[in-house]
């Protein structure tokens, strides 16, 4: 059996590495968190012209029609380079889902702006007492017209979005996912800063007008269906973290000295690096598997379970490591390697930690 990725596949890494190491460099970081910005808008927009925003968009509205591990591929660079772009939200979360689930009308009006990076999406899965699948915030018809009340928190990329897919529970005790655009009636957006210096939202919906995405029957379905690839999503963002993690301190151990030897030499330092590199191993490879089954169109809630576990345990392996092997460098914050602490941090806690994961596989096994 052949697991090596296809000729198009590794255009699409290779495409999305050359853009982001290009643009995204230590400078480029150290140069918008001096201006205080969170997105990089020359590196989106220079996604979008690559094609990479519409990656897995339908042709007929301007993407290439490929599938969820070609996003994947995408989002371990972005997560190699820690790169400020809100790539996973708007097209894990909203190209994917209005795709696959919005009629033809929702479809015409933003597919086209998201895949040229006019406009960015998100998905509002978080509230603070409630799940995604149970949700507090409510919808209730007015005539013809949904209209929601409720809050969501930790919503990525909220500040930039133009539209949200949120959540809602129904008059008939059913979930539904409405589309709220963001600068309507009745929708406040606050900021909610981050460890890792990318502010997500917290919405506030009053009286907020949407339009219902599917229907109320499969509402509950969309959630997990969404829920499922963010997951994932995150695990591969959490790769290229790793993977990057790693790579600055091996570069590091093998040029600083102590008593007159890289440190590299030393055995407790090769076996903490060993072991880093092992828990980097089993990161990509639980999180390719979970990423081709989504794209196969297979059964994957154990694999994205397994993935999500091991980019929160074994990611945060891998950062400590990275941390403590640079010593006093490894908390400098004109050095770059924090950035990937920072990261795998956020990437530990979004939609559930390792203990989560554990639950969540056991239910699995259960069931």
């Amino acid at each position: 059996m052949d697991f090596s990725l296809s000729e198009e596949q590794e255009t699409t890494r290779s495409l999305a590495r050359q853009i982001l190491s290009d643009l995204v460099t230590p400078e480029r970081h150290k140069e918008l968190e001096a201006d205080g910005q969170w997105f990089d808008r020359k590196a989106w927009s220079a996604l979008a012209d690559a094609g990479l925003l519409g990656i897995a968009a339908p042709d007929v509205h301007g993407g290439s029609g490929l599938g969820f591990l070609e996003v994947a591929l995408v989002l371990e660079e972005i997560g190699r380079t820690v790169a400020k772009v809100p790539f996973l939200a708007s097209v894990v979360m909203g190209i994917l889902p209005i795709a696959r689930f919005g009629d033809d009308a929702l479809q015409r009006e933003w597919l086209p702006k998201l895949v040229a990076g006019e406009a960015v999406a998100t998905t509002a899965l978080v509230e603070e007492r409630a799940p995604a699948q149970s949700p507090a915030t409510t919808a209730r018809k007015t005539g013809s017209a949904w209209v929601l009340d409720g809050t969501k928190i930790c919503v990525p990329a909220g500040l930039d979005a133009s539209i949200v897919l949120v959540p809602a529970m129904t008059g008939n005790r059913r979930v539904g996912v409405f589309v709220v655009e963001t600068d309507a009636s009745g929708v406040e957006v606050e900021r909610q800063d981050t460890t890792t210096g990318i502010p997500e939202a917290r919405i506030v919906l009053a009286g907020a007008k949407a339009t219902l995405l599917g229907d109320t029957a499969s509402g509950a379905t969309i959630v997990d269906w969404i829920t499922l690839r963010a997951t994932a999503a995150l695990a591969a963002t959490a790769v290229g973290v790793c993977e990057a993690a790693l790579r600055i301190t091996a570069d590091y151990t093998k040029t600083r000295e102590q008593f007159g030897r890289p440190i590299a030499t030393f055995q407790a330092v090769g076996q903490r690096a060993a072991d880093a590199y092992i828990d980097t191993e089993a990161v990509r490879l639980t999180a390719l598997q979970a990423a081709w089954r989504i794209s196969a169109d297979l059964p994957a809630d154990a694999e994205v379970a397994i993935a999500k576990f091991w980019a929160a345990d074994g990611g945060q392996r891998v950062v400590h490591a990275a941390q403590h092997l640079h010593g006093g460098m490894g908390v400098d914050r004109d050095y770059p390697v924090h950035r990937y602490f920072l990261w795998a941090k956020h990437l530990e806690l979004s939609l559930g930690g390792a203990t989560q994961q554990l639950l969540r596989l056991g239910d699995i096994l259960a069931g």
